[in-house]
């Protein structure tokens, strides 16, 4: 789950972080309202959930609240990646002596809590890595335990920070740590931290992810998604319990099990068809979840045909054979259909099939053969 910078800012100020004053405005005139509050330059920000602003001209620096009103104007409706700016935010400005890279992930290789840190801030840490490998800085953390301060400091040294600045960095870069873990977070980070001219550290960027397993546990994060996160059907999939991931393919995919879905793309890919979606219906699927992601892969004007693909264990072959004659029986938007159906009562969900005029296949192999042919015919 993605959240806005002001968001990200707020959840970091709560853990302490030296975060600058910062508001939301969704008018120009709120923007200068908010920049004559503040009564100092400020940075005007478009809040969208991706990266690339400043390049595609929404970050402005504004010296008065008339420069922080104009510059609202300029940015609020802007196109950025494909997200519309419908918000900004109006923050403190900062001077900038130096400028640093702070991340930390959930590293699932290492069990850890993986701190990132370069000296080359204020760049997407996909490019410092393409670019300069080297310059990143990383070190692994317990999330039993935390970041250690003898850890940080070092991480600090490694940076060219003096003394007094590395004892400012070994609370921020533990503090981000351990946001990770409180908050079930993925990813937080701070790009970029800066220096100022007297030599204070400084959060002028705000990044989190939260982990959408874990949401579950945190209400209150739970009513920070935002709507623009997702499309139609990733809402409706989530709110069904259907893990749902659009992709470029016409094949439409469902699929019983993560592994089970994430090996059918291969094979489609394998035999020159490309999958529009993945999608899992959980192990546990009835006939109402299968009607349901029948129609969230039919929601995408893509998808020329769908490939169902079932190895019934906990799931049942024929309830999942329930749902697919009552999709095909329901929806407005009529497709080729493929289906793959092996498992817990087969003989009982091919019988349902059959009796549909919807033919089955056992061998996955040849499921994705005749669907690939389908759509290339």
């Amino acid at each position: 789950m993605k959240i806005h910078e002001y968001q990200a800012r707020e959840l970091f100020s709560a853990a302490g972080l030296p975060v600058p004053d910062a508001r939301v405005a969704r008018t120009p005139a709120e923007a200068r309202a908010i920049a004559a509050e503040l009564d100092v330059p400020v940075v005007v920000k478009a809040q969208v959930l991706t990266g690339g602003r400043g390049k595609a001209g929404g970050v402005k620096l504004a010296a008065d609240p008339d420069e922080a009103e104009a510059a609202a104007e300029k940015i609020l409706g802007l196109d950025v990646r494909g997200y519309i700016v419908e918000k900004v935010i109006v923050a403190m400005a900062s001077d900038i002596a130096t400028e640093i890279y702070l991340g930390a992930i959930v590293d699932r290789q290492s069990r850890s809590v993986l701190l990132m840190a370069s000296a080359e801030g204020g760049v997407e840490i996909e490019e410092i890595a393409k670019t300069n490998p080297a310059a990143i800085i990383r070190v692994a953390a317990d999330p039993a335990t935390g970041l250690a301060s003898h850890q940080a400091r070092e991480v600090g040294f490694k940076l060219g920070l003096d003394w007094p600045q590395v004892r400012q960095f070994d609370s921020i870069a533990r503090k981000l740590v351990q946001t990770v873990v409180d908050l079930d977070a993925s990813l937080a980070e701070i790009n970029p931290l800066i220096i100022t001219p007297d030599g204070e550290l400084r959060a002028i960027d705000a990044k989190v992810n939260i982990d959408d397993s874990a949401v579950f546990r945190h209400p209150d994060l739970a009513e920070l998604r935002n709507p623009e996160e997702e499309t139609g059907p990733e809402r409706e999939a989530r709110e069904n319990g259907i893990s749902y991931v659009n992709l470029d393919g016409n094949i439409g995919c469902m699929v019983n099990g993560a592994g089970l879905a994430m090996s059918l793309l291969d094979v489609i890919q394998l035999n020159g068809g490309e999958p529009a979606n993945f999608l899992d219906v959980g192990g546990g699927a009835n006939a109402d979840q299968v009607r349901t992601a029948m129609e969230i892969i039919l929601d995408d004007p893509a998808v020329e045909l769908v490939l169902v693909n079932i190895f019934g264990g906990i799931t049942r072959c024929d309830d999942v054979a329930k749902g697919v004659v009552a999709a095909t029986q329901e929806l407005s938007r009529t497709v080729p259909l493929v289906v793959r159906l092996v498992g817990t009562n087969e003989v009982e969900g091919l019988q349902i099939l059959e009796e549909a005029g919807i033919a089955a296949h056992r061998d996955m192999v040849d499921a994705v053969r005749v669907a690939v042919a389908g759509v290339t015919a």
